[in-house]
Protein backbone atom coordinates (compact mmCIF):
# COMPACT_ATOMS: atom_id res chain seq x y z
CA UNK A 1 0.00 0.00 0.00
CA UNK A 2 1.23 3.82 -0.82
CA UNK A 3 0.21 7.17 0.96
CA UNK A 4 1.22 9.53 -1.46
CA UNK A 5 -0.24 13.62 -1.35
CA UNK A 6 -2.83 14.64 -4.04
CA UNK A 7 -2.81 17.08 -6.47
CA UNK A 8 -5.82 18.59 -7.58
CA UNK A 9 -5.90 16.20 -10.94
CA UNK A 10 -7.09 14.14 -7.89
CA UNK A 11 -9.97 16.01 -6.34
CA UNK A 12 -12.90 13.56 -8.13
CA UNK A 13 -11.59 10.55 -7.14
CA UNK A 14 -10.63 11.80 -3.23
CA UNK A 15 -14.41 12.93 -3.14
CA UNK A 16 -15.67 9.98 -4.23
CA UNK A 17 -13.57 7.35 -1.91
CA UNK A 18 -14.51 9.28 1.11
CA UNK A 19 -17.95 9.18 0.11
CA UNK A 20 -17.57 5.40 -0.11
CA UNK A 21 -15.60 5.23 3.05
CA UNK A 22 -19.24 6.43 4.82
CA UNK A 23 -21.80 4.93 1.96
CA UNK A 24 -22.76 7.94 0.65
CA UNK A 25 -22.61 9.71 -2.73
CA UNK A 26 -21.10 12.50 -2.85
CA UNK A 27 -23.43 15.93 -3.39
CA UNK A 28 -23.14 18.31 -6.92
CA UNK A 29 -21.33 21.56 -6.83
CA UNK A 30 -23.16 24.78 -8.23
CA UNK A 31 -22.19 26.26 -11.16
CA UNK A 32 -19.23 28.23 -9.43
CA UNK A 33 -17.63 25.01 -7.91
CA UNK A 34 -19.05 25.42 -4.73
CA UNK A 35 -22.68 24.97 -1.89
CA UNK A 36 -20.55 21.73 -0.79
CA UNK A 37 -18.79 21.04 1.86
CA UNK A 38 -15.90 19.29 0.19
CA UNK A 39 -15.51 22.31 -1.73
CA UNK A 40 -12.68 23.83 0.05
CA UNK A 41 -10.31 21.06 0.45
CA UNK A 42 -7.15 21.97 0.27
CA UNK A 43 -5.73 19.29 -2.11
CA UNK A 44 -1.79 19.63 -1.52
CA UNK A 45 -2.55 18.88 2.27
CA UNK A 46 -4.32 15.76 1.30
CA UNK A 47 -3.57 12.18 1.47
CA UNK A 48 -4.97 9.12 -0.81
CA UNK A 49 -4.14 5.10 0.23
CA UNK A 50 -3.75 3.48 -2.52
CA UNK A 51 -3.11 -0.68 -2.87
CA UNK A 52 -0.09 -2.11 -4.92
CA UNK A 53 -3.05 -2.56 -7.47
CA UNK A 54 -3.83 0.94 -7.76
CA UNK A 55 -7.10 1.07 -5.70
CA UNK A 56 -7.81 4.29 -3.52
CA UNK A 57 -9.16 2.78 -0.21
CA UNK A 58 -8.27 5.77 1.93
CA UNK A 59 -8.20 9.01 2.54
CA UNK A 60 -7.35 11.92 5.11
CA UNK A 61 -6.98 15.69 4.47
CA UNK A 62 -6.51 19.05 6.35
CA UNK A 63 -7.42 22.52 6.11
CA UNK A 64 -4.92 25.37 7.25
CA UNK A 65 -6.74 27.06 10.42
CA UNK A 66 -5.78 29.82 12.76
CA UNK A 67 -6.80 28.62 16.17
CA UNK A 68 -7.26 30.85 19.39
CA UNK A 69 -5.35 30.26 22.69
CA UNK A 70 -6.12 31.70 26.29
CA UNK A 71 -4.91 35.37 26.18
CA UNK A 72 -6.39 35.70 22.67
CA UNK A 73 -3.06 34.11 21.41
CA UNK A 74 -3.50 33.23 17.41
CA UNK A 75 -1.58 30.11 16.24
CA UNK A 76 -1.35 28.58 13.13
CA UNK A 77 -3.47 24.57 13.63
CA UNK A 78 -4.16 21.96 10.37
CA UNK A 79 -8.00 21.07 10.55
CA UNK A 80 -7.78 16.88 9.94
CA UNK A 81 -10.79 16.19 7.70
CA UNK A 82 -12.60 13.62 5.08
CA UNK A 83 -10.26 10.84 6.88
CA UNK A 84 -12.10 7.34 6.05
CA UNK A 85 -11.56 3.74 4.86
CA UNK A 86 -13.52 1.74 2.38
CA UNK A 87 -15.58 -1.06 4.22
CA UNK A 88 -13.78 -3.60 2.31
CA UNK A 89 -10.51 -2.28 4.13
CA UNK A 90 -11.01 -1.43 7.46
CA UNK A 91 -8.65 -3.45 10.39
CA UNK A 92 -6.05 -3.69 8.24
CA UNK A 93 -3.85 -0.61 9.58
CA UNK A 94 -4.89 1.37 6.63
CA UNK A 95 -6.25 4.23 9.23
CA UNK A 96 -3.18 3.97 11.36
CA UNK A 97 -0.79 4.73 8.45
CA UNK A 98 -2.33 7.41 7.10
CA UNK A 99 -2.61 8.91 10.81
CA UNK A 100 1.17 8.31 11.09
CA UNK A 101 1.74 9.51 7.54
CA UNK A 102 -0.03 12.52 8.20
CA UNK A 103 1.27 13.84 11.76
CA UNK A 104 4.52 13.11 10.04
CA UNK A 105 3.49 15.99 7.60
CA UNK A 106 2.48 17.81 9.83
CA UNK A 107 5.29 18.45 11.55
CA UNK A 108 7.58 18.79 8.15
CA UNK A 109 5.27 21.80 7.84
CA UNK A 110 6.67 23.29 10.94
CA UNK A 111 3.20 22.81 12.86
CA UNK A 112 2.82 22.21 16.82
CA UNK A 113 -0.88 21.21 17.25
CA UNK A 114 -3.54 20.12 14.95
CA UNK A 115 -7.20 19.55 15.21
CA UNK A 116 -10.51 17.96 14.70
CA UNK A 117 -14.12 16.93 15.37
CA UNK A 118 -14.10 13.42 16.01
CA UNK A 119 -17.43 11.20 14.14
CA UNK A 120 -16.42 8.32 17.04
CA UNK A 121 -15.31 9.39 20.57
CA UNK A 122 -13.46 6.00 20.05
CA UNK A 123 -11.53 6.43 17.06
CA UNK A 124 -8.96 9.44 17.85
CA UNK A 125 -7.53 9.44 21.30
CA UNK A 126 -5.15 6.09 20.17
CA UNK A 127 -3.59 8.85 17.47
CA UNK A 128 -3.06 11.23 20.18
CA UNK A 129 -6.11 13.76 20.18
CA UNK A 130 -7.46 14.71 23.25
CA UNK A 131 -10.91 16.33 23.92
CA UNK A 132 -10.86 19.90 24.42
CA UNK A 133 -13.95 21.71 24.07
CA UNK A 134 -17.50 21.07 24.83
CA UNK A 135 -20.72 22.08 23.30
CA UNK A 136 -24.66 21.84 24.25
CA UNK A 137 -28.23 21.78 23.05
CA UNK A 138 -30.42 23.95 24.89
CA UNK A 139 -34.07 23.86 23.90
CA UNK A 140 -36.69 26.11 25.44
CA UNK A 141 -40.85 25.98 25.26
CA UNK A 142 -41.74 29.58 23.48
CA UNK A 143 -44.43 29.69 26.47
CA UNK A 144 -41.67 29.52 28.84
CA UNK A 145 -39.38 31.97 26.90
CA UNK A 146 -39.67 35.21 28.90
CA UNK A 147 -36.14 36.33 30.25
CA UNK A 148 -36.43 37.28 34.11
CA UNK A 149 -34.80 41.35 34.43
CA UNK A 150 -31.59 41.45 35.27
CA UNK A 151 -31.10 42.01 39.13
CA UNK A 152 -27.66 43.82 38.67
CA UNK A 153 -27.47 47.39 38.13
CA UNK A 154 -25.09 48.47 35.65
CA UNK A 155 -22.42 50.90 35.97
CA UNK A 156 -23.01 54.79 34.37
CA UNK A 157 -19.52 54.30 32.84
CA UNK A 158 -20.44 50.54 31.59
CA UNK A 159 -20.19 50.30 28.06
CA UNK A 160 -22.81 50.94 25.33
CA UNK A 161 -23.12 47.44 24.61
CA UNK A 162 -23.51 46.44 28.64
CA UNK A 163 -26.12 48.30 28.85
CA UNK A 164 -28.05 46.45 25.60
CA UNK A 165 -29.00 49.38 23.83
CA UNK A 166 -28.77 48.46 20.13
CA UNK A 167 -31.23 47.05 17.02
CA UNK A 168 -31.75 43.64 15.64
CA UNK A 169 -32.92 43.52 11.97
CA UNK A 170 -33.68 40.60 9.56
CA UNK A 171 -31.64 39.65 6.54
CA UNK A 172 -31.52 36.66 4.06
CA UNK A 173 -28.57 34.77 4.25
CA UNK A 174 -27.65 35.41 0.56
CA UNK A 175 -27.49 39.37 0.61
CA UNK A 176 -25.38 39.64 4.04
CA UNK A 177 -22.16 37.07 3.60
CA UNK A 178 -19.66 39.85 3.95
CA UNK A 179 -21.14 41.21 6.73
CA UNK A 180 -21.45 37.63 8.72
CA UNK A 181 -17.53 36.93 7.89
CA UNK A 182 -16.31 40.29 9.54
CA UNK A 183 -18.80 39.59 12.33
CA UNK A 184 -17.55 36.31 12.98
CA UNK A 185 -13.89 37.13 12.49
CA UNK A 186 -13.86 39.73 15.47
CA UNK A 187 -15.37 37.12 17.46
CA UNK A 188 -13.05 34.32 16.91
CA UNK A 189 -10.14 36.29 17.45
CA UNK A 190 -11.16 36.86 21.26
CA UNK A 191 -13.18 33.25 21.94
CA UNK A 192 -10.50 30.69 23.00
CA UNK A 193 -10.84 27.52 21.37
CA UNK A 194 -12.41 29.01 18.31
CA UNK A 195 -11.35 28.37 14.51
CA UNK A 196 -10.92 30.86 11.48
CA UNK A 197 -13.11 30.99 8.91
CA UNK A 198 -11.39 31.65 5.75
CA UNK A 199 -12.05 33.93 2.97
CA UNK A 200 -12.25 31.00 0.99
CA UNK A 201 -14.92 29.24 2.86
CA UNK A 202 -17.42 32.22 2.91
CA UNK A 203 -16.83 32.33 -1.01
CA UNK A 204 -17.43 29.13 -1.68
CA UNK A 205 -20.32 28.31 0.18
CA UNK A 206 -18.58 25.50 2.11
CA UNK A 207 -19.06 23.92 5.33
CA UNK A 208 -22.61 24.45 7.26
CA UNK A 209 -24.80 27.12 7.53
CA UNK A 210 -24.61 30.02 7.67
CA UNK A 211 -21.31 29.54 5.74
CA UNK A 212 -23.09 27.40 3.03
CA UNK A 213 -25.75 28.84 0.47
CA UNK A 214 -28.63 26.94 2.49
CA UNK A 215 -31.79 29.11 2.85
CA UNK A 216 -31.53 30.91 6.33
CA UNK A 217 -32.56 34.21 8.14
CA UNK A 218 -29.97 36.55 10.13
CA UNK A 219 -30.99 38.30 13.13
CA UNK A 220 -27.95 41.25 13.18
CA UNK A 221 -27.71 43.47 15.98
CA UNK A 222 -26.03 46.38 15.74
CA UNK A 223 -24.86 48.56 18.35
CA UNK A 224 -26.06 52.49 19.13
CA UNK A 225 -23.44 53.51 16.39
CA UNK A 226 -24.70 51.19 14.07
CA UNK A 227 -22.00 48.74 13.47
CA UNK A 228 -23.12 45.28 13.31
CA UNK A 229 -21.88 43.53 16.71
CA UNK A 230 -23.70 40.41 16.48
CA UNK A 231 -25.43 37.77 14.18
CA UNK A 232 -28.04 34.70 14.43
CA UNK A 233 -28.69 32.06 12.04
CA UNK A 234 -31.86 30.51 12.66
CA UNK A 235 -34.49 28.93 10.69
CA UNK A 236 -37.98 27.13 11.19
CA UNK A 237 -37.12 23.36 10.72
CA UNK A 238 -40.71 22.14 10.63
CA UNK A 239 -44.13 24.41 11.74
CA UNK A 240 -43.39 24.90 15.04
CA UNK A 241 -39.83 24.54 15.74
CA UNK A 242 -37.27 27.92 15.52
CA UNK A 243 -33.43 26.07 15.14
CA UNK A 244 -30.72 28.34 15.56
CA UNK A 245 -27.49 27.23 14.10
CA UNK A 246 -25.37 29.66 16.01
CA UNK A 247 -25.24 32.72 17.88
CA UNK A 248 -22.27 34.98 17.48
CA UNK A 249 -21.00 37.86 19.18
CA UNK A 250 -18.26 38.06 22.09
CA UNK A 251 -21.05 40.82 24.10
CA UNK A 252 -23.02 38.69 26.43
CA UNK A 253 -25.70 41.93 26.09
CA UNK A 254 -25.88 41.31 22.82
CA UNK A 255 -26.39 37.66 23.13
CA UNK A 256 -29.53 38.15 25.33
CA UNK A 257 -30.96 40.50 22.91
CA UNK A 258 -30.81 38.17 20.26
CA UNK A 259 -31.84 35.38 22.31
CA UNK A 260 -34.57 37.25 23.51
CA UNK A 261 -35.74 38.18 19.67
CA UNK A 262 -35.47 34.30 18.77
CA UNK A 263 -37.25 33.32 22.03
CA UNK A 264 -39.97 35.68 20.88
CA UNK A 265 -40.86 34.87 17.60
CA UNK A 266 -44.35 33.93 16.84
CA UNK A 267 -46.03 31.15 15.28
CA UNK A 268 -43.38 28.69 17.28
CA UNK A 269 -43.95 26.40 19.96
CA UNK A 270 -39.97 25.87 20.62
CA UNK A 271 -36.55 26.84 20.10
CA UNK A 272 -33.85 25.07 19.34
CA UNK A 273 -30.12 26.55 20.33
CA UNK A 274 -27.94 23.94 18.97
CA UNK A 275 -24.63 24.66 20.20
CA UNK A 276 -24.69 26.94 23.29
CA UNK A 277 -21.44 26.49 25.61
CA UNK A 278 -21.94 24.55 29.02
CA UNK A 279 -21.52 27.28 30.96
CA UNK A 280 -23.16 29.96 29.21
CA UNK A 281 -25.57 31.80 31.56
CA UNK A 282 -28.51 31.78 29.10
CA UNK A 283 -30.09 29.41 31.30
CA UNK A 284 -30.09 31.58 34.29
CA UNK A 285 -31.36 34.28 32.10
CA UNK A 286 -34.59 32.21 31.44
CA UNK A 287 -37.27 33.41 34.33
CA UNK A 288 -38.32 29.81 34.40
CA UNK A 289 -34.73 28.03 34.64
CA UNK A 290 -36.26 24.37 34.32
CA UNK A 291 -37.95 25.49 30.97
CA UNK A 292 -34.06 25.23 29.63
CA UNK A 293 -33.64 21.52 28.48
CA UNK A 294 -30.21 20.29 27.97
CA UNK A 295 -29.37 17.91 25.38
CA UNK A 296 -27.02 16.51 23.30
CA UNK A 297 -24.07 17.71 25.83
CA UNK A 298 -20.83 16.57 23.98
CA UNK A 299 -17.41 17.32 22.91
CA UNK A 300 -16.62 19.32 19.97
CA UNK A 301 -12.83 20.33 19.09
CA UNK A 302 -10.32 17.69 19.76
CA UNK A 303 -6.69 18.64 19.88
CA UNK A 304 -3.13 16.90 19.39
CA UNK A 305 0.01 18.45 20.42
CA UNK A 306 2.98 17.61 18.01
CA UNK A 307 5.65 20.06 19.75
CA UNK A 308 4.84 20.11 23.34
CA UNK A 309 7.63 22.95 23.98
CA UNK A 310 6.25 25.30 21.41
CA UNK A 311 2.42 24.71 21.88
CA UNK A 312 2.73 25.05 26.12
CA UNK A 313 4.83 28.38 25.09
CA UNK A 314 2.51 29.79 22.70
CA UNK A 315 -0.66 30.36 24.61
CA UNK A 316 -1.30 32.63 27.46
CA UNK A 317 -1.48 32.16 31.07
CA UNK A 318 -2.74 33.69 33.73
CA UNK A 319 -1.03 31.76 37.23
CA UNK A 320 2.56 31.97 38.17
CA UNK A 321 3.85 28.57 38.61
CA UNK A 322 5.70 25.85 38.09
CA UNK A 323 4.99 21.81 37.24
CA UNK A 324 7.07 18.75 35.77
CA UNK A 325 4.86 16.66 33.33
CA UNK A 326 6.15 13.24 32.23
CA UNK A 327 4.63 12.75 28.87
CA UNK A 328 4.36 10.07 26.27
CA UNK A 329 3.02 9.63 23.13
CA UNK A 330 2.20 6.06 22.62
CA UNK A 331 1.71 6.59 19.23
CA UNK A 332 4.71 8.04 17.75
CA UNK A 333 6.78 6.42 20.21
CA UNK A 334 8.62 9.23 22.32
CA UNK A 335 8.40 10.46 25.68
CA UNK A 336 10.02 13.16 27.21
CA UNK A 337 9.92 15.25 30.72
CA UNK A 338 9.19 18.91 30.35
CA UNK A 339 9.35 21.48 33.17
CA UNK A 340 6.98 23.81 32.42
CA UNK A 341 7.52 27.64 34.00
CA UNK A 342 5.26 30.71 34.18
CA UNK A 343 6.57 34.07 35.45
CA UNK A 344 4.03 37.10 34.87
CA UNK A 345 2.18 35.83 31.79
CA UNK A 346 5.25 34.00 29.89
CA UNK A 347 5.90 30.20 30.10
CA UNK A 348 8.97 28.46 29.46
CA UNK A 349 9.27 25.09 28.62
CA UNK A 350 12.50 23.13 28.72
CA UNK A 351 13.62 19.23 28.96
CA UNK A 352 14.03 18.03 32.63
CA UNK A 353 15.43 15.07 34.69
CA UNK A 354 13.15 16.29 37.67
CA UNK A 355 11.03 14.04 39.64
CA UNK A 356 7.63 14.27 37.66
CA UNK A 357 4.39 16.47 39.32
CA UNK A 358 1.98 15.19 36.63
CA UNK A 359 2.36 11.66 34.47
CA UNK A 360 0.10 11.47 31.68
CA UNK A 361 -0.40 10.79 27.60
CA UNK A 362 -0.27 13.84 25.08
CA UNK A 363 -3.80 13.15 24.62
CA UNK A 364 -4.73 13.89 27.72
CA UNK A 365 -2.75 16.85 27.76
CA UNK A 366 -4.35 17.96 24.92
CA UNK A 367 -7.63 18.30 26.70
CA UNK A 368 -5.83 20.41 28.73
CA UNK A 369 -4.20 22.93 26.55
CA UNK A 370 -7.55 25.26 26.31
CA UNK A 371 -8.46 25.07 30.02
CA UNK A 372 -11.62 22.92 28.99
CA UNK A 373 -10.71 20.17 31.37
CA UNK A 374 -9.09 20.08 34.60
CA UNK A 375 -6.16 18.36 35.37
CA UNK A 376 -8.11 17.09 38.39
CA UNK A 377 -10.73 15.57 36.70
CA UNK A 378 -8.65 13.39 34.81
CA UNK A 379 -6.49 12.73 37.82
CA UNK A 380 -9.56 11.58 39.62
CA UNK A 381 -10.72 9.64 36.27
CA UNK A 382 -7.35 7.58 36.68
CA UNK A 383 -5.96 8.70 33.23
CA UNK A 384 -3.16 10.97 34.88
CA UNK A 385 -1.31 10.31 37.48
CA UNK A 386 -0.60 13.06 40.28
CA UNK A 387 3.04 12.02 42.37
CA UNK A 388 2.16 14.73 44.93
CA UNK A 389 -1.15 15.61 47.02
CA UNK A 390 -0.86 19.01 45.77
CA UNK A 391 -0.04 18.87 42.24
CA UNK A 392 -3.09 18.11 40.56
CA UNK A 393 -4.81 21.60 42.41
CA UNK A 394 -1.84 23.60 41.22
CA UNK A 395 -2.05 22.06 37.60
CA UNK A 396 -5.57 23.40 37.91
CA UNK A 397 -4.42 26.85 38.86
CA UNK A 398 -2.08 26.80 36.07
CA UNK A 399 -3.93 25.72 33.20
CA UNK A 400 -6.96 27.40 33.60
CA UNK A 401 -8.46 29.68 30.97
CA UNK A 402 -9.17 33.56 30.97
CA UNK A 403 -12.17 32.26 29.50
CA UNK A 404 -14.29 28.80 28.78
CA UNK A 405 -13.34 27.50 25.41
CA UNK A 406 -15.64 27.48 23.13
CA UNK A 407 -15.88 26.26 19.24
CA UNK A 408 -18.68 26.64 16.90
CA UNK A 409 -17.01 25.84 13.82
CA UNK A 410 -17.78 22.25 11.77
CA UNK A 411 -15.41 20.68 9.21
Amino acid sequence: MEIRSTTDQDLEVFVDTMYAAFGRFPDTPNEAGGGVWWSALEMDRNLLAVTAEGLPVGTAGAYSFELTLPGEVLVPAAGVTAVGVLPSHRRQGVLTAMMRHQLAELRARGEFLSVLLASEALIYRRFGYGSATYTQRLTVPRHRGALAPARARARADSPAGVSGTGTVEVLRRAVCGELLEEVYDRYRRAQSGALSRPHRWWALGAGQPPISPAPRYLAVHRDADGVADGYASYSLTDPATLTVDEIITGDDAVFTALARFLLGHDLVTEVVFKHVPPEHPLRWQLQDFRAGQVGDHTDWLWVRLLDIPRALTARGWFTDGELVLDVTDEFLGEQGRHLLTVRDSKAECVPTDREPDLSLDVSDLGSLYLGGTTPSTLVRAGHIRAHHPDAATRADALFRADRAPHCLHWF
